[in-house]
């Protein structure tokens, strides 16, 4: 009898074959040492909730119990109520999107919107085109319905167009079927680029060319730090894009609401798919949150948050020029993260054990890449630390990389490593076009 070794879990066996894909994300792996009070976290992207008034919330609860209690506590919608759909409206125009609140759909954040849409057209062996890097949970929801995810370089303009058009057409010589490209144009996670408006018009163009559905993922679009980025893809294409928009990063995420704005036919799947899921998104939350948005103001708001990011933003981009001059980085005009490159004889993975000793944690490149690229990469948040503790955190990172380079130089004995800045590398974005 053949030794097949042996498995803790009985039911191993059973499991249906798409789990193969369900694997614990780098960053998930990396909350349980971050979270510890010594150690400075330059890795989750948490929000920085302690900006958002706790009176708002309270009010906005004590008006929702008091005028809505028995409809916030039942079963509501699967598609989300029509109050907090007309809301969203007013959140998308600020991005130039017109739509319809009967195109709404109301869902679980915005993570959940983006597993329905890939449940809905993922089969097999179907191939999602992805910039590369790319948000990790992403990735992760696309491998777990098995499909194969297709990266398209970006540089500092965001996904290049020609490089997008070569891949389709490579991809369809081989015979592949390409359900859609995945984007996140907006002070993406986790390069910080923005994808300029030219870029936008002509991905597009190249979409609609070729039949390819678009996913325009936006959690950080209104979060911008010195000038507005570029209106959404959405508000140029009503009927090649699905656009997943959430309240996690301009209110709170654990209030779990996001939502997708849909072409009229793909959204009544989307109902259909997220019953069948959940039966309805929280109805209470539901409430809570438009109540919210009726009587506060929002926007004033998103624009404290945007003053806390950019502070934090500039005490990172500071540190890193003080303390590690010599490496590569993006420099994000809004969202959460900043892209550094490492000399090319690092390894962003191998490295992070050190780091965590020295009590700093960031994100390896190789999380934001489906086959394991990116490992002379890592991602920096700036979201949630104080900018003490983001300076601090550079500096211990400091003498990981620099402790790292004096023994790779010690052992090769060919003197100092120049730090290598490779032509095909994410650089400081320019101002975006309006």
């Amino acid at each position: 009898m053949t030794n097949q070794g042996t498995n803790l879990d009985p039911w191993y066996s059973h499991y249906a074959d798409r789990t193969a894909g369900l694997a614990a994300s780098e960053v998930r792996a990396l909350f349980a040492v971050a979270s510890r009070p010594e150690v400075v976290s330059l890795a989750g992207g948490m929000p920085f909730v302690s900006a958002l008034p706790q009176d708002l919330i309270a009010g906005a609860f004590e008006r929702t119990m008091r005028d809505f209690g028995p409809m916030a506590l039942q079963y509501g919608s699967g598609q989300g109520m029509p109050a907090l759909r007309e809301h969203i409206l007013d959140v998308m125009a600020l991005e130039g999107i017109r739509g319809s609140v009967d195109d709404v759909v109301v869902t679980t954040g915005s993570q959940h919107a983006l597993e329905l849409v890939t449940k809905l057209f993922i089969n097999p062996g179907d191939v999602v085109i992805a910039e590369a890097p790319s948000y990790v949970t992403a990735l992760t929801v696309f491998k777990s319905y098995q499909a194969t995810v297709s990266h398209v370089v970006i540089d500092e303009f965001g996904l290049v167009p020609e490089a997008l058009e070569e891949r389709i057409l490579a991809l369809k010589a081989e015979g592949r079927t390409i359900k859609f490209l995945y984007t996140v144009p907006t002070f993406g996670n986790p390069s910080g680029v923005t994808m300029s408006w030219e870029r936008r018009v002509r991905v597009l163009e190249i979409c609609r060319a070729h039949g390819i559905l678009v996913l325009e993922d936006n959690p950080y679009g209104l979060l911008y730090f010195d000038q507005p980025a570029p209106h959404a893809m959405r508000s140029v294409e009503e009927d090649g894009v699905i656009y997943l928009g959430t309240f996690s990063k301009t209110l709170a995420p654990g209030f779990r609401l996001g939502w997708a704005l849909a072409p009229h036919a793909i959204r009544e799947k989307l109902i259909l798919a997220n019953e069948a899921a959940v039966l309805s998104p929280s109805s209470f939350t539901q409430g809570l949150v438009s109540e919210y948005l009726s009587a506060a103001d929002w926007r004033g708001q998103i624009d404290t948050f945007r003053g806390v990011y950019r502070e934090r933003r500039d005490a990172m981009l500071t540190a890193l020029d003080d303390y590690l001059p010599d490496l590569s980085w993006t420099n994000p005009n809004g969202g959460f993260y900043v892209w550094v490159t490492l000399p090319e004889n690092l390894d962003s993975k191998s490295m992070l054990p050190r780091a965590v000793k020295e009590l700093v944690a960031y994100t390896p490149g190789t999380a934001f890449f489906a086959d394991g690229s990116g490992r002379t990469a890592l991602r920096l948040s700036f979201c949630y630390p104080t900018p003490e503790f983001i300076r601090e955190g550079i500096r211990r990172l400091s003498t990981v990389v620099n402790g790292e380079l004096e023994l790779l130089s010690t052992f090769s004995q060919t003197g100092p490593l120049e730090t290598v800045r490779p032509t095909e590398k994410i650089i400081s974005p320019p101002a975006n076009l309006g």
